[in-house]
């Protein structure tokens, strides 16, 4: 039987999850750290549970980043939610001990590069709201980024879809997309605990981020998985949870 106080003075994660994803779709990576963690894995304002949650914006999303523990706190995400997590430890530098990025970025840099995708996004933001969830839930799996995921990976998150709405989900492209988060790549350097930024074999695109970023962040490492695509956290919970676990010397906290 676990006690109580021994799970309470557990080092806390909070995950993150990624757009149309919600936070069950972390539990390969809780069921992987077990008691040596206190994990907490919330539905993001849009997804699933917080999905009439409003107004769904990067300030109103980080003040609940923030309730959800009030010590010191290890912090990752996935895709949008590493978008979101980076934001976090940079507003809230004394509060995230580290930092776990997965198939992430800082966003567009280039002003008009990033007001195209903000029109991009709006336009899909209308489609969604066109479909019934289950149509939307079997379109983004196709998107060429997740598309090549393996059969049983793909039938629990579409299921995992399926916990949202069309109209959260176009909420949260509106108010979280890349298009709509400003750039934070002159603010890397301003990170000043251990960043992990990991990213898929398979996922050329942010294997290259993942690299760009650790030149400007000063304590930075980069894991690439062998064979893993974007969503590492579930095609390969092993690396993630090896993350999550390590300390700054190699070590584990195991």
């Amino acid at each position: 039987m676990v006690d109580d106080a021994t799970v309470q003075d557990a080092p806390a994660v909070v995950l993150l999850h990624g757009f149309t994803n919600s936070g069950a779709s972390w539990q390969p990576v809780i069921s992987g750290l077990g008691e040596r963690c206190r994990t907490i894995a919330p539905d993001i304002r849009g997804h699933a549970s917080a999905g009439a949650a409003v107004p769904v914006t990067l300030d109103t999303v980080l003040l609940d980043i923030g309730r959800l523990e009030p010590r010191e706190f290890t912090l990752a995400g996935y895709s949008q939610g590493g978008r979101i997590a980076l934001h976090a430890a940079l507003e809230m530098p004394g509060r995230v001990a580290r930092l776990v990025l997965i198939g992430s970025s800082p966003g567009l840099a280039d002003d008009a590069e990033r007001d195209a995708r903000r029109l991009a996004d709006e336009r899909l933001a209308e489609q969604i709201e066109s479909l019934p969830i289950e149509e939307f839930a079997r379109q983004w799996a196709e998107t060429p980024i997740l598309r090549d995921i393996a059969c049983d990976i793909a039938a629990v998150s579409h299921q995992d879809r399926l916990r949202s709405t069309p109209t959260g989900l176009a909420a949260a492209l509106r108010g979280l997309g890349t298009g709509a988060l400003p750039s934070v790549w002159e603010r890397l350097p301003e990170l000043a605990m251990p960043v992990s930024l990991i990213a898929g074999e398979r996922d050329t695109k942010f294997t290259a981020l993942a690299h760009e970023m650790a030149r400007q962040i000063p304590h930075a490492t980069v894991t690439i998985v062998p064979g893993a695509g974007h969503a590492v956290h579930l095609e390969r919970p092993d690396a993630v949870i090896q993350a999550l676990l390590a300390v700054p010397g190699g070590q584990s906290v195991a």
